[in-house]
């Protein structure tokens, strides 16, 4: 192992603590728990593709969000039930530096996408003439490709600034997969001008995310309650409430962990905030979107009997 720098050094993953039983119980309940993430985010953007009537801007939106949700489990998750099965797993600093990156450009998309989906909304209810001249195809591919591209630059610099740290400490990361906190408690370098930065970029996308969504739901709420009928203030409340609920889950959890830090939060604290954002949100996402949402109900019924039609028996006469 390298004693400064990160070149050639590999770093030991510990995973989640407790015995070998409860790690036994946690590596099969988050199994499930990822199948789950998996089959039901890319099963809606499987179903968005497959509809025709889930073609409009907030379904495409909703799409990308499912698709960012399931990668992002996906490099954080697989890793952490090789950790519970093994006790620990090795990883190279290429490899840790590149789950850094991923994890990373993926919380951030998913931070720009909730704040594009509320830009969405608020046109939807706010200026519903004007919604498909303002929200075209092109636009809404400006607004995700951005998303995308402030992610990707976010990543980069996080991840640059990170692994240009030398850990020389201890190579053994308290934690089921490589992120900022456990890294820097391992670093021989001076981090308190990199934890400034870091601390400072975080808050301001959290602080800017949040308000932009908070102002753009006190818009729509004052719509809605202009709505004369309460068939459609209920049916706008019911679109909207599940990407409240949504926003509410992640940037909460998000906040508590990387704003907050270590202050009067312990290291286990840490470890089971981590794993809601990384199992169990990506989880519930789609849950939230579809139970709440007779579009997508509807959609998957059509789907479901066009199937059966498909795949139903072939009559084939007999030949005399």
């Amino acid at each position: 192992m390298a004693e400064n720098g990160t070149e050639g050094t590999e770093f030991l993953l510990t995973g989640l603590p407790g015995q070998p039983e409860l790690q036994r119980v946690l590596f099969w309940v988050f199994l499930v728990f990822y199948l789950l993430t998996l089959g039901g985010n890319l099963g809606i953007v499987g179903l968005i593709l497959a509809d025709t009537q889930l073609q409009s801007p907030m379904y495409f939106l909703l799409g990308h969000l499912s698709l960012v949700d399931a990668c992002y489990s996906s490099v954080v998750v697989p890793q952490m039930l090789v950790a519970l099965r093994s006790g620990g797993v090795f990883v190279t600093s290429e490899q840790c530096a590149a789950q850094f990156f991923f994890f990373t450009l993926c919380i951030s998309a998913e931070c720009f996408l909730l704040v594009i989906m509320a830009y969405d909304r608020y046109v939807a209810v706010c200026h519903p003439l004007h919604y498909v001249t303002i929200v075209t195809p092109r636009a809404r591919w400006g607004l995700v490709s951005g998303a995308y591209m402030g992610a990707l630059v976010k990543a980069a610099i996080r991840t640059g600034y990170t692994f240009s740290l030398s850990f020389c400490k201890s190579h053994r990361v308290d934690f089921f997969f490589c992120d900022l906190p456990p890294l820097l408690k391992l670093s021989c370098t001076e981090t308190k001008a990199l934890e400034m930065v870091m601390y400072v970029i975080c808050l301001s996308i959290i602080t800017i995310s949040v308000t932009v969504i908070l102002v753009s739901y006190l818009f729509i709420i004052k719509a809605i309650l202009c709505i004369r009928s309460a068939d459609g203030r209920a049916k706008t409340f019911s679109t909207c409430g599940s990407h409240v609920t949504v926003v509410a889950l992640f940037f909460g959890t998000l906040a508590s962990m990387y704003v907050k830090g270590d202050m009067g939060q312990t290291p286990e604290m840490g470890k089971v905030v981590s794993v809601f954002y990384t199992v169990v949100i990506p989880m519930l996402n789609p849950m939230i979107y579809s139970l709440r949402n007779k579009d997508v109900k509807e959609a998957l019924r059509r789907v479901l009997q066009r199937t059966k039609i498909v795949q139903g028996p072939l009559k084939v006469k007999s030949i005399d």
